[in-house]
Parts: structure tokens; sequence; C-alpha cells
């Protein structure tokens, strides 16, 4: 059969040549469709509890997307006249920004005060021109004792000050609308540098955290990729000594990566950080294909055979190994569209297009270009295989040691896998060199935290929120979130009532408490209402029908799991101390974040299931034999487990980019596997040799091409872990130590399990 083929494929060359490249032009007009995406909430599927909670809080109150400035200045001091005046100027000058809805800094805070029976609300900082020692010093006093001020809009000591600028984005077109909200900040914050040059400005926010995703996408390829083809084009000339047959792989490469990317764009695939990696992984995968068609064509051509001979032996050789290993590398990375994050699946789906075309570049076109270029082959390189056969001697003549010890290796890294923990925290996603993650960090040891979470609380009927009950349970509520250790600031519509009662009681500090009637705090709320400006609203606190008000807090840089902690203790307190009204849970992008990770490892789990039984068939139907097939199973799962044992030993945490290794790495360790296989049924079936004698002509004939591609593919996967996106990095890093322990399992314990379990 495979003979049959090889011949169709060497006979029909150039008409296939042919469909490949109207295949590849009809891919590739599709790439003009790619776009990327600039929202973090693609990460999120759209049945996700989490996300579909934040939607609607959204849609409930004005939107939190928002940039926000963080002025700092060298002197220590916001409260001085001059620094005053750059607040000031900045949230004059942030009403200009793309969709800004609203603008809130100390200076234009509506600070409230009786003047004989009527009440005064005005901005707290009215004219910078004309700041005394007094004035000062009462701006201050009144910025660092108000509760919905300090630890967000200005620090206890005074040192730093924020402009918060909420953003309402259209949404018709994020990639276009994102980029330019951050321009024009950037613009912003660099005016506000040359003006003030005694101040340094830092960015961040929500919108800032959408443009670094798509700022990460652009910046891979930009680096990534070229990098990648450098380091593929030296291994595989310093492994495979022919530069024709190097350019021959790089051009099958190329094609593959332009018809993998043309498809995603005719199926409307948005690039993310994660899926702009396809590129790299499918250069990587490629190369598999190539070096085995490769290494058996070169080797048949040193060994006197003519060109067509060599390259007709090696198609019917490796024909049915590449078509396995490919159909299997595919189903790995299809098992991610279990996943529950979108980028992920289209990774996957992007990567599996990739490896098919890769197939079919392979056995269509490799052929012609080596029948065509002027390959000339050196001596044979003894060396690569002379090693290949003492590795071989020593595997068979020490078996029973070897499979043991490796029984042992396994069991000592299996036992480390509980070291690891499912935790997160998104703004690491991004390394230290990644501007926002450095404002950010900022932000967060000095001033608010870009974590939050908010609450919509219900008081139950129209305009209940003024119901004494209701508020001071709010208010409970939010100072039992004060005492949390994790929580930097607590903004809740029940500070405000307590100051408009004091300032309509003479602003008698014996008065700062809520209101006892109902009728009261409902004139309060509307005399305030109505005498705030256009912007400065309260519908960012308040629904329309005040029948719930939010309560936003903002968190210290945490992790997943004590994201998901403190939730669980906030709706304990909830569910012991307020009315079934206010028994809500908790909705933000770090809840949505904190609860991704465990959500991906349990639908990649059943991903990774579904995969291995595809492959377990295919196995098994391929190899005719239903014991090898079952054997060929322990290769493919152990490299996964031995390698998130070290990394438990190593790392220990486990996040969103690294749950979905193992479904993506399962057919990739296949590969070696099925060539192994392949090289030693052919030795027993064809040749009537021994196990043992078998295993040595599997090392003979494909050891060095196993070589080969996993040091392709560990180099490919190590270029990941060169990202900024630690996504990405962790990803590359934890697959290029499956590689290599496959490879390790391929050569150590497959041979000593066949030796063992299949001596008839």
């Amino acid at each position: 059969m495979a003979q049959s083929i090889a011949d169709l494929l060497l006979r029909w060359r150039w008409g296939l040549a042919a469909l490949m490249l109207v295949i590849l032009g009809l891919s590739a007009s599709g790439a003009r469709f790619l776009g990327f995406s600039t929202d973090y909430r693609v990460f999120f599927s759209s049945e996700n509890p989490q996300l579909l909670a934040f939607e609607n809080l959204q849609n409930t109150y004005t939107k939190s997307d928002n940039v926000l400035f963080v002025l700092a200045p060298k002197n220590g001091n916001v409260f001085t006249a001059r620094n005053l005046e750059a607040v000031r100027w900045l949230t004059e000058q942030a009403w200009q920004i793309p969709y800004s809805i609203r603008v809130d800094s100390i200076t234009n805070f509506q600070y409230t005060y009786a003047e004989g029976d009527d009440l005064v609300v005005e901005d707290l900082v009215m004219d910078t021109d004309h700041l005394d020692a007094a004035k000062l010093k009462k701006i201050r006093q009144v910025a660092t004792s108000e509760p919905l001020l300090v630890d967000r809009l200005v620090s206890p000591s005074g040192h730093v000050t924020g402009v918060n600028v909420t953003i309402q984005l259209p949404g018709v077109n994020q990639a276009v609308e994102v980029p330019e909200v951050v321009a024009f900040s950037r613009d912003l914050a660099r005016k506000l540098t040359q003006r003030y040059p005694d101040i340094d400005v830092h960015l961040t926010g929500v919108v800032l955290l959408n443009n670094a995703f798509s700022e990460m996408s652009k910046h891979d390829m930009k680096t990534l990729i070229p990098l990648m083809f450098g380091v593929i084009i030296l291994v595989l000339f310093l492994l495979l000594r022919s530069a024709w047959a190097t350019l021959a792989t790089v051009l099958v490469i190329l094609l593959s990566i332009v018809t993998a990317m043309g498809v995603a764009g005719w199926l409307g695939i948005r690039l993310t950080p994660p899926s702009a990696s396809a590129p790299t992984m499918i250069m990587t995968l490629a190369v598999a294909d190539c070096v085995h068609l490769l290494v058996t064509f070169l080797q048949g051509m040193q060994r006197g055979e003519d060109r067509m001979e060599a390259m007709l032996e090696s198609l019917r050789i490796n024909l049915q190994p590449i078509m396995l290993t490919s159909v299997t590398t595919a189903i790995g990375f299809l098992s991610m569209n279990f996943s529950d994050a979108p980028p992920f699946r289209d990774l996957g789906n992007i990567v599996s297009i990739g490896v098919l075309a890769a197939f079919l570049y392979t056995i269509t076109l490799l052929p012609l270009l080596m029948l065509l270029l002027p390959v000339r082959v050196r001596p044979a390189r003894s060396h690569s295989v002379a090693a290949m056969d003492r590795l071989a001697d020593f595997v068979v003549n020490h078996r029973h040691p070897v499979l043991w010890g490796m029984i042992a290796l396994v069991a000592v890294l299996v036992a480390f896998i509980p070291r690891n923990e499912l935790n997160d925290e998104f703004v690491r996603y991004f390394d230290q060199t990644v501007p926002f993650r450095v404002d950010t960090d900022f932000t967060t040891d000095n001033l608010t935290g870009l974590y939050s979470i908010s609450y919509s609380l219900g008081a139950g009927g129209s305009g209940a929120i003024s119901e004494p009950a209701f508020l001071r349970k709010l208010d409970e509520f939010a100072n039992w979130y004060r005492q949390q250790p994790e929580v930097l600031h607590v903004s809740t519509l029940s500070d405000t009532m307590k100051r408009l009662n004091k300032n309509l009681h003479g602003d008698d500090p014996a008065w700062y408490r809520l209101p006892e009637r109902r009728d009261l705090a409902a004139q309060y709320l509307l005399l305030y209402e109505m005498s705030l400006p256009y912007g400065l609203d309260l519908n960012n606190q308040i629904n329309v029908d005040k029948s719930a008000t939010k309560l936003d807090v903002s968190l210290k840089s945490l992790s997943s799991n004590q994201t998901i902690e403190l939730e669980k203790r906030a709706q304990r307190w909830l569910a012991h101390n307020a009315p079934a009204s206010m028994r809500v849970h908790g909705a933000s992008p770090t809840v949505m974040f904190s609860h991704i990770g465990k959500r991906n490892i349990r639908s990649m789990l059943t991903g990774t299931s579904v995969a291995l039984v595809l492959i377990s068939f295919i196995l098994v139907f391929a190899l005719r034999s239903l014991r090898l097939g079952l054997i060929s199973l322990v290769p493919n799962l152990v490299p996964a487990a031995m390698a998130f044992g070290l990394w438990g030993l190593l790392e220990g945490r486990v996040g969103l980019g690294l749950s979905i290794v193992s479904g993506m790495t399962l057919g990739i360790v296949v590969d070696d596997t099925i060539h192994f296989l392949s090289k030693y049924l052919r030795a027993r079936r064809e040749k009537g040799l021994s196990s043992p004698d078998a295993v040595r002509y599997a090392f003979h004939t494909v050891g060095s091409a196993l070589v080969i591609t996993s040091l392709v593919l560990i180099a490919g996967f190590l270029v990941l872990t060169l990202s900024h996106f630690q996504l990405n990095a962790g990803m590359g890093l934890l697959t290029a130590i499956t590689i290599g322990l496959a490879l390790v399992a391929d050569f150590l314990l497959l041979p000593t399990l066949l030796m063992t379990l299949d001596k008839r």
C-alpha cells in the first residue's frame, strides 16, 4: 500500500505540486481578514458565568473601563500649588480623551459643606492661582480624610495622586478604538511631563490592560518568528549538513504558516497573544515531517542510490508514520477546543491546520524540490549512527536495570505533581519589561490596585436604597471588607450618605452617621444629585430606579486562589448577616481571571481524555496490534506527567497558560513513539528480527532523526520563553521540558517495554 502511494506521489509530482500551489493561493488570500483583538474579554467564552455576571454589572451601572494616570511629584508632596495645578490641568485635558465619559481627581472631587441651611457642592480645588498655606492645608486635610479619595485617588501620605478617566468604547472596532485611547493618553502623559518636569506619570487601567494584550501579540510576531526561523535554519544546517535540504524545509515551513494563517483569516479568527504564537509552533512542528523524510533520503543517497530510488524508499518507509504523527498531533491541538478560553481554542485550530498543511507539502512539494535541487551528499556521518548503535547496545544489554530505573524516575517525578498549585495573577501575565506591568506595580504599591471586586447590592424595591436598614447593612459590609488584609479601598454609597448627613446638620462631626429616616436619606440624595455637575453624577453607583447600589472593593495584587478565598469569605458574611436581596456574587475582571485557570484545567482534562481515546484507536488500528497500541500509550502519557512533576519541584504554580500543555503535547510526543515503533515493526515483520535486534534496528535507522526533530522542537518552544507575555513563556518552557522527557522515554522506556512485553 505504502509502495503504491509512494509511486503515485512521485509519478504525479508536478500535478500535485500545482494543486498544492492552488490550495496555497486560495488559503493565503484569507490573510487579509486577520486582525488583533484588544479586549481581555476574549479569554472568556460567551457562557462563562463570571463574564456574564460582570457584563450584567456593566449594563446596570456606568462601565468601569478606565485609564488611570498616577502622578508622583518628585518632592513627595501632591499638595503644593504647582502640583495641584498639574492635577487640575490634567483633569481638564483628560475630557478630550476619545470616548471618555467621566474624569475623577482630587481637584474636581465634589466637596460638600453647609452654608446656613444650604448644601454647597463644589470642586475641592477651585483656583490654583491663589492657594496659600492655609488653603493647601485645608485641601490636604479634606482629601486625606475622605473615604472616597484615600487609597483611591490620593495616598494617605499625599505623595501620589491619581486622575481616573472612565472610558465607554463604542465597541464597533476595538482594534482601532483601544489603541486610539491609549495613544492619546500616552501623548497627554508626555505633555504633562514636559509642562511639569518635576512630576512622574504612570499609566494603568483596564484600557491599558486591553492594549497590552494587543501589543504583546504584535511584538511576539515581529520578534519571535524571525528568531525562530534563524534557530531552525541553524539547527537544521548543523544536523543535516545540507544547505539545499535546509532551504527546502524552510520553504515547506513558510507555506504551512501562510496556509494556516490564511485559513484562520477565512474563519474570522482574531489574533491574541496565545494564538499569535501559532506560527512559531507550526514552523517547529513542520520541521519534524521534513526531517524524517530527508534523513532517510540522504542516507539512501549515501548508500549509493540515485535520487529517485532514495526518495521512493524514503516515502515508502516514512509515509505512514508521518501521516500518523500529523493526524495525532492535529488531534492533540484540536483537543484545545475543550478549553474555556477561546484564544487557546484558536491556537489549537490554527496549529492543527498548519500541521496538516505541513504534511501535504512534505509529501508533495518536498520530494519535488529534492529531486530538482542540486543536492550533494557528503560522506556518511557514521559518528551519529554509531552513537545510536552504542545507545541501542546499552539499552538492550541492560534492559532490566534501565526499565526499573525509568520506572523509579517516573514514580519520583510524578510524586511531585501535588506540589503544583492551580494559581494565577493576570497582571503577571506580562513581565517587568512591559510598561503596563511596571506602572501597575507602582500604582498598587503607592496608591490603589487594578485588582477589584464589585457587588450590585439590591435594596429590595424601587427607591429602597434610602432605607436606613439597607444603608446600615451596606455600611457593615463595607466595614467588614475594610478589615480584610487584602483590601486597599472600599467605595460605597453609605460614606456619601454619612457626609451629607453631617453637612446638613451644620457640619457637626457628631452627625457623621447614616440618616435614621428614609425620607431624610432620599431628600439628601436628591439634593446632592441635583447639585452635581455633568459627568460626575452617581450613575456609577446607583441603578436607574434606585433599587440597588454598587460597592467597589480595590485589592492588593492577589493570586487567583487568594481572590477566590476572599470572595468566599464575603459570601459567608452576606449569608449570615445580609437580607436575600444583598446576597450576590462579586464580579470583575479579577474574579473572571481568578476562576478561568481552574475552569480551563477541568475542561482540558475532558479534551485530553477524548484526544487520548482517539489517538489510542488510531495507533491500535495503524500498528495492527492491540498489545503494541497499549504499550505505546505509556511513553505518550508519561512525559507530561514527568514534566508536571518536575514543574512542581522547580516552580509549583500552574496557571492559565500551563493548563493546556498536557493536551497540546499529547499529539506532539506521539511523533517519536510512532516513528520508533514503525521501524521496530518493520524489523519484526519484514525482516523477521527478534525483539532486541528490532530495537537495535529502530535505533540505527531512526534514532538520529528523532534526536534532530526533538532538538528542533525543544529549540522552537524555548524561543517562546523569550516572550514578554508570561502565558506563552511558561507554556513554551513546560512544552520543551515535556518534549525532552518524551525523547528520554522513547529511548529508554519504550524499548525496554517492547523487549519485556513483545517477546513473541
